[in-house]
């Protein structure tokens, strides 16, 4: 019995720890890039896979200009919000391009109201704000559906309202809009075909098109020396 009870004691703090919950907001994920930057970047572009995969297709448009991608794959908004601290305003941008939201359509954390999306977006925005950076908000691109969730339905619809209800805070607010849905959608709200390869993720044609449009807005920072 005292056998049993010893390697009771042993085995408990072993499966407490291996029970610990995961990273669940992804800090580390930028935690050493962050710790060795010598200069604030002058834009921290935050978002999910879509972002992340821009810095992957092309770094130069991050490097040249003192761009930081702050992008992860999978990423919700409420993670997004959750780290906004430690990926942006801890880095001191002059500015932070925001693109995030169809994650949270897709359902990736369970189901969520279309409106906490919106409060969740917004609060970045206002964070930013408040800590003196210019936010730069940014439409979801389009998609007819997700392939990880075929069971979504309705997205090209739920993308436009949710676009829809972002780009009427900004214009009430004064914030930069960028709209990438626009120049990618098909015409039926999915991204035409030539500038994606799964329905959601832009190919390297798609990221081209992506910095032509937003181009103008990061004309001023793209000395990447700031002003």
């Amino acid at each position: 019995m005292k056998k049993l009870l010893f390697a009771c004691c042993i085995a408990l703090p072993l499966l407490a720890g291996a029970q610990r919950p995961a990273d669940w907001a992804d800090y580390g994920r930028y935690a050493e890039a962050n710790a060795r930057l010598e200069k604030a970047p002058v834009v921290v572009f935050m978002g999910n896979s879509i972002t992340d995969g821009w810095d992957n297709a092309h770094p130069e448009f991050f490097t040249d200009h003192n761009f930081a991608c702050r992008g992860i794959g999978g990423q919700v908004t409420s993670q997004m919000l959750c780290r906004f601290r430690a990926d942006v305003i801890n880095l001191h941008p002059e500015a932070v391009v925001i693109l995030a939201g169809t994650n949270d359509l897709a359902q990736n954390n369970g189901p969520i109201e279309m409106e906490h999306i919106v409060e969740n977006i917004v609060s970045m925005a206002e964070l930013a704000r408040a800590a003196g950076i210019r936010p730069i908000l940014c439409s979801v691109l389009p998609a007819g559906k997700y392939p990880w969730r075929p069971e979504i339905e309705g997205v090209a619809e739920k993308i436009r309202q949710l676009n829809a209800l972002l780009k009427a805070w900004a214009d009430e607010q004064g914030v930069t809009w960028v709209d990438y849905h626009a120049a990618m959608d098909a015409g039926d709200g999915s991204m035409r075909s030539e500038l994606t390869r799964d329905g959601v993720h832009p190919t390297r044609q798609g990221y081209d098109l992506m910095e032509q449009v937003i181009a103008p807005v990061l004309k001023e920072y793209e000395s990447g020396n700031g002003h």
